[in-house]
C-alpha cells in the first residue's frame, strides 16, 4: 500500500464513482480510511436517554430523517515501516440481518491494492460484529498470514464470555446476532489473539488504549509521527456526541461510563487539536474537535484530493 497507489481507483465503474477509501499522512505513519458501507438504523439508538422531541429537534437542525438513517462504517489501514496495520474489520456478511449497504471491507481492500496476505496487525477497538465481521467472511482466515497478530484488550475477551446486556437499547436481533458473532470470532481466531491489559505499541507511533465505557475493552488507537498526530476513536464518538455527548447511545453496554469517556476524550482532543477519525462519523471522517461552550463542536477536514 502506498498513499498514491490507495488514492487511485484499480478499476472504473458505477461503485468508483462513490468514494470509499481516503488517505491521510501522519508524518512516517500512511493512514488510508476505507468504508464498509452504512449502516441503516433507528434514530432512537442515536439518544435513548432523552425525550423523542429532544431527539427531533437535533435531527431537524442536522436536516436527517426522523425515523432511521445511515451510519456510516469506516474502517482504518495503518502503514509504519514493514507493518500494515487494520484496525477494526468491517460488519462482514450477516444473512440473518440484511444489511445489504454493508460489509463491503474485503473487496473494497482489494480495489485499494491491498493484499489480505500483507496485513501484519489487526487491531479491534472491541468486538461488536460491525467491528471484527470482515474476519469471518467465508474464504478470509485463509488468506491471513498465520502470523497474524491480533490486539484486543484482555477485558473486552473477558466481557465475551458472558455479555452483559443490561443497559442496551437495541434493535431486536442485534443483541443475538452479536453475541454469536463475538463468540464465534473468539473461537474461529483465539490462536492469533494478542490481549493487552491498558495500552500497547503496535509499531513505533501507533498506540492502542482502552478507554472502556462503549463496552468494557473499547479502545481507541493514537497515531503519532513527526508532530502530527491522529487519533481512530471507534465507537467512543458518535455524530450527535459533539453537541450531546452525554446521551447515550442504544449500542453502549455501559452509557455512563462511555458518556465520561467521551467527554474526557472530547477535552482532550480539542485540546491538542489533532485529527479525529471515528467508526460512525460520516465517511471519511476526517475533523477536528473544538469546544463549543458546554459541549463540542465537530471541524471537517477540507479533503485534500
Amino acid at each position: 500500500m502506498s498513499l498514491d497507489t490507495a488514492s487511485r481507483p484499480s478499476r472504473t465503474g458505477p461503485e468508483e464513482l462513490v468514494p470509499s477509501r481516503y488517505a491521510v499522512q501522519i508524518g512516517d505513519i500512511e493512514v488510508l480510511i476505507i468504508s464498509d458501507g452504512v449502516l441503516p438504523l433507528p434514530t432512537k439508538m442515536l439518544g435513548h436517554n432523552v425525550a423523542a422531541t429532544e431527539r427531533a429537534t437535533w435531527l431537524n437542525e442536522m436536516f436527517l430523517p426522523q425515523d432511521a438513517f445511515d451510519w456510516s462504517l469506516n474502517v482504518v489501514v495503518v502503514r509504519r515501516g514493514d507493518q500494515t496495520i487494520l484496525v477494526d474489520a468491517g460488519l462482514g456478511l450477516d444473512p440473518n440481518l440484511n444489511l445489504p449497504k454493508a460489509g463491503q471491507l474485503i473487496k473494497r481492500l482489494a480495489a485499494a491494492g491491498i493484499d489480505l496476505a500483507s496485513v501484519t496487525d489487526v487491531v479491534l477497538t472491541h468486538m461488536h460484529m460491525d467491528h471484527v465481521g470482515g474476519l469471518l467472511v467465508e474464504g478470509v482466515k485463509e488468506q491471513l498470514r498465520p502470523d497474524l497478530r491480533i490486539h484486543v484488550a484482555a477485558a473486552e475477551v473477558t466481557f465475551w464470555e458472558a455479555p452483559d446486556f443490561s443497559h442496551v437499547n437495541m434493535p431486536e436481533g442485534f443483541p443475538d446476532a452479536l453475541r454469536a458473532t463475538a463468540k464465534r470470532f473468539a473461537q474461529e481466531y483465539r490462536s492469533y489473539l494478542r490481549p493487552f491489559d491498558e495500552q500497547h505499541e503496535v509499531a513505533p507511533g501507533v498506540i492502542v488504549r482502552r478507554t472502556g465505557g462503549h463496552t468494557p475493552g473499547h479502545s481507541v488507537v493514537r497515531l503519532a509521527s513527526g508532530g502530527d498526530r491522529l487519533t481512530f476513536a471507534g465507537d467512543a464518538v458518535f455524530s450527535v456526541g459533539f453537541d450531546h455527548p452525554d446521551w447515550h447511545n442504544g449500542f453502549e453496554h455501559d452509557p455512563e461510563e462511555a458518556a465520561r469517556v467521551r467527554v474526557r476524550l472530547l477535552t482532550e482532543l480539542a485540546a491538542t487539536g489533532e485529527q479525529l477519525v471515528a467508526t460512525h462519523l460520516p465517511f471519511p471522517s476526517v475533523g477536528r474537535v473544538a469546544v463549543d461552550g458546554d459541549a463540542f463542536r465537530w471541524v471537517p477536514a477540507f479533503w485534500d484530493y
